[in-house]
């Protein structure tokens, strides 16, 4: 699994309805906040599908648009057919993937990472050689990827205090320092701000240009 030429891993990328995601960052941008969690998921998606170990990656969504705007730059789209959770969302692209690629490992990924480095992406799988690996998110707390390797169950815990509870399920923590794309999820305005100066993906980069010309008033800009 350390071979970065060798395309090993099957990653689902779980994408809420975007009428509903990213609520923490309703406040600082009421009008944006579908479009960007929409550009959040298409960025993230295409980053990963440029990873040369990323083999396929399977969104788990209902929303159309995001379906559409994911097949289109090259991922396969599962319904989330249990619809009850995160965490279910996951198992049920984590069970589809490992019937359909047979051999390979699976990971989840978090559908919120705009400024996404295919090169670091690849880092964090290649270092992903025991059972069941996780790369902890930016404020310590969470968790942005949990890979599993071929044959081993991916079983998610995410949500509050993810990181704590996959180590606790055996998962182990992948401690690399130069994985700051793979790291920064965004939930809040602050985070935005962070994965901006990171550099982010075409598609939240053009809702961020709609969102400044929003707040400065410019002709064409303002949604």
């Amino acid at each position: 699994m350390s071979d970065v030429e060798v395309a090993s891993w099957i990653l689902v990328i779980p994408v809420k309805r975007t009428a509903i995601a990213k609520s923490r960052l309703a406040a600082a941008y009421p009008q944006h906040r579908p479009e960007l969690a929409h550009a959040f998921a298409v960025d993230t998606t295409a980053a990963a599908l440029d990873s040369p170990l990323v083999h396929a990656v399977l969104v788990v969504t209902d929303d159309p648009v995001v379906a559409a705007d994911v097949t289109a730059v090259g991922a396969r789209v599962v319904p989330d057919l249990p619809g009850v959770g995160l965490n279910e969302a996951l198992e049920h692209g984590a069970a589809i993937a490992a019937a359909d690629y047979p051999g390979m490992g699976v990971a989840a990924l978090s559908a919120d990472l705009p400024a996404l480095r295919p090169a670091e992406l690849s880092a964090a799988l290649a270092a992903s050689t025991a059972d069941r690996s996780f790369v902890i998110d930016q404020p310590g707390t969470g968790t942005t990827m949990l890979a599993a390797g071929p044959g081993v169950p991916l079983d998610p815990r995410f949500g509050v205090g993810s990181a704590l509870a996959h180590q606790a399920s055996g998962a182990h923590p992948i401690e690399l320092t130069s994985i700051d794309s793979v790291r920064r999820d965004v939930d809040t305005a602050a985070d935005l701000a962070h994965a901006v100066q990171l550099g982010v993906g075409p598609r939240t980069a053009d809702v961020m240009s709609l969102v400044l010309g929003a707040a400065t008033g410019s002709e064409g800009l303002a949604c």
